[in-house]
């Protein structure tokens, strides 16, 4: 009997598609919950913890192997209380479990493995195990046999160890070093960013590479802030690398989520909301910094993406799409030269085939065999300025026939077997697309980008949230569940925060405040600073995390002192400035010691060491002068500005907020700019060329350094 054939397990009534996908295995999985921990305190057996997410590639291997298989589930169901998590479900399990395995095994992925005492307390931990052991790693059929017999005929070994990694767990707390951050922690990120640079290929370190936006979007701070054009280069060297590299969808556009080689050739292919979201900053902040409509095309090609495949018909945005289909790992993506030629005409084939790369033999490599299968990667590997020149072509020419002939190609292959869409819909990573959509509505006078932010907003506050006005962290098939965490309330804040400056609209600067002083509440370690992971009255796990260090997305803490800064300036409540402080200085000893594992959070000290703009324009929002005025903030690289507007149809609603925006008022019936720079302002003014001038005279504070 296969998988397919067996009895559905517990998993069957879950909403997660990563558990749903498990629900027919022989093993039988049970969901996190304590009813699984009582059953296994009650038949005095282990508990085999398997942590992975939908589109996870490594987790449908080892799923293939080994869950799929019966002589495996026999002995898990046998000897052991098997539970599967969905990391994206429940990251504040995950984050616990995965600094386990980093602590006993230097190292983590996913599929995450833990083997715990009935009380989860860990004494094993690993990633992808094989069923039969290979190269000296002992398969699973090695290892349960053997846990098995230690924990019946050893126990002590294995409860010893449990509560050593357990104490351990406890005891590793983050630095209170209490020292303020300050502009030297700037310059140690970039000269560790500078370092690891890939001059050739673009990027950081060797492969596999990952975009990392965070990292760039720290970069471009630098080079505002010193006028050092080695840091914009670094940006522009990765972005372009990337966009003509195999990890950019040449068809149907977005970002995969790493390349497995150092120079971008080819991905994993899976496809994440939250990469997508990061990438959009990350270019249209390079867009405005530079001017160069390169940058905006990719956001818009991008952002297409995103709103065709990832975007519900309720407006939230779903989680992401597999690498693999038809149990292969990106085979919807890969062209042969016979399946071009027989969708084009010669001339358009040979034109792909030119510009693409593509050749007979492939560049793509079989998973098992490394050998070339004739299956290409589409990817460029020089301008289309200078593939244009080497055509003989005008550069318009040679773009209009390549999007007429990705179409075809495209619509071809939306007829092949799709790989998984993982649609639930997270709070967190909706957050950022929020954020990345509201930016690029403002930067490219895309209003449908705005609206599509705004839609989200509204799903999520109209949906995750419980009776008591909490927000939640997943929405799939129509249910909301599981309790928020940090993430989910500081990047829908940092989502939220976004939309008003994009829209004016106040309600959402309401609501970012509502949020953020919630989690000052729930979240914030009065003993310490800054946010655990998980609220005070969520599930107790072995400890309460606290998180600063980025990862493929940035931490928690990062976020929240970006919005503990931007707030503090919009509103003037300096209760949040001195929590920001507080956040800073709790982190400071880890920030110092990896100063570029925390690029994000390094985004809003720089913020913090100013000199920061507040501006307020004052006037009727469809007024010519005032769109002139709000145009400059829309289409200028201003990371250390924010921005409100007055008018009198808001001014009530801004006082509530802002209160020091009460006596503000247009100057001789002009739109008008109030202008306020560390603690001091300007005299109002009414040109926006004047306006314009205040914000970039100290935006350079270190220019030559």
């Amino acid at each position: 009997m296969t998988s397919h054939e067996a009895a559905a397990n517990p998993l069957i009534h879950e909403k997660s598609p990563y558990l749903l996908q498990h629900a027919h295995n022989p093993v039988h999985w049970r969901p996190w919950g304590e009813d699984a921990f009582a059953l296994a305190k009650q038949e005095d057996k282990p508990v085999f913890l398997s942590i992975g997410y939908a589109t996870c590639h490594w987790c449908h291997v080892m799923e293939r192997e080994s869950f799929e298989d019966q002589e495996v589930a026999r002995v898990l169901n046998q000897g052991f209380i098997p539970i599967k998590v969905d990391r994206e479900e429940r990251p504040d399990i995950d984050g616990v479990y995965m600094t386990v395995c980093q602590m006993i095994t230097g190292r983590g992925g996913w599929p995450l493995t833990i083997i715990m005492t009935p009380d989860k307390k860990p004494f094993f931990a690993a990633t992808y195990i094989p069923k039969q052991g290979r190269f000296g790693q002992p398969g699973l059929l090695e290892l349960l046999p053997e846990v098995i017999r230690v924990w019946k005929e050893e126990r002590s070994r294995a409860t010893d160890s449990a509560d050593q990694v357990s104490e351990h767990l406890r005891s590793a707390r983050w630095d209170t070093g209490g020292e303020m951050l300050s502009r030297d922690v700037l310059d140690a990120c970039y000269q560790t960013l500078q370092e690891r640079f890939d001059t050739r290929h673009g990027g950081f370190g060797k492969a596999p590479k990952f975009p990392t936006p965070h990292n760039l979007l720290f970069l471009l701070r630098f080079w505002k802030r010193t006028g050092n054009r080695q840091a914009l280069d670094m940006v522009q060297t990765t972005l372009k690398a990337m966009r003509r590299g195999g990890v950019f969808d040449h068809l149907g556009y977005g970002f995969h989520r790493y390349s497995t080689d150092d120079h971008w050739l080819v991905p994993h292919f899976e496809k994440m909301l939250y990469d997508q979201a990061l990438m959009i900053m990350a270019l249209t902040e390079t867009y405005l910094a530079t001017s160069d409509r390169f940058y905006a095309d990719i956001v818009q090609e991008t952002a297409t993406y995103v709103l065709n495949e990832m975007t519900s018909e309720g407006g939230g945005f779903y989680s992401a799409e597999d690498a693999d289909s038809e149990g292969e790992e990106g085979k919807f993506y890969i062209w042969t030269e016979q399946e071009i030629e027989s969708v084009l005409s010669s001339t358009d084939a040979d034109l792909v085939k030119k510009v693409f790369n593509t050749s007979q033999a492939g560049n793509y490599l079989d998973e098992a065999t490394g050998k070339r299968t004739g299956a290409n990667i589409l990817h460029l590997t020089r301008s289309l300025d200078e593939m244009a020149q080497e055509l003989g072509m005008e550069l318009s020419q040679l773009e209009a026939d390549l999007d007429r002939v990705r179409q075809k190609l495209h619509a071809v292959r939306a007829q092949r077997i799709r790989p998984l869409l993982d649609d639930k819909i997270l709070t967190d990573w909706n957050g950022l697309m929020i954020a990345a959509l509201a930016r690029a509505g403002r930067a490219l006078n895309r209003h449908d980008y705005l609206k599509a932010a705004e839609d989200a907003a509204g799903f999520l506050l109209g949906n995750l949230k419980d009776d008591r006005g909490r927000l939640l962290h997943r929405f799939r098939d129509g249910e909301a569940a599981i309790a928020g965490m940090l993430e989910d309330v500081a990047f829908l804040t940092f989502g939220l925060i976004e939309l008003y400056e994009a829209s004016r609209k106040p309600a959402y600067l309401e609501q970012a405040l509502a949020l953020t002083r919630e989690s000052l509440v729930h979240f914030w370690d009065h003993e310490h600073g800054g946010f655990f992971t998980s609220a005070d009255d969520g599930e107790q796990l072995l400890v309460r995390q606290k998180e600063v260090l980025d990862g493929a997305i940035p931490s928690g803490n990062s976020m929240a002192l970006l919005n503990l800064l931007k707030l503090s300036l919009l509103t003037g409540d300096a209760d949040l400035e001195s929590a920001a402080d507080q956040l800073a200085r709790a982190f400071a000893g880890t920030v110092r010691q990896l100063p570029a594992g925390c690029t994000f959070l390094l985004c809003g000290l720089d913020l913090a060491l100013g000199p920061a703009n507040e501006v307020v324009i004052v006037g009727q929002e469809k007024a010519a002068d005032a769109r002139e005025m709000l145009n400059v903030l829309d289409t200028t690289y201003l990371p250390r500005t924010v921005h409100l507007l007055k008018t009198g149809d808001t001014s009530d609603e801004l006082f509530s907020l802002a209160a020091f925006t009460r006596d503000l008022h247009m100057q001789n019936e002009q739109a008008t700019a109030y202008v306020c720079r560390g603690q001091r302002c300007e005299r109002p003014v009414t040109d926006p060329r004047e306006m314009l001038s205040l914000l970039e005279s100290e935006q350079h504070t270190e220019a030559g350094s």
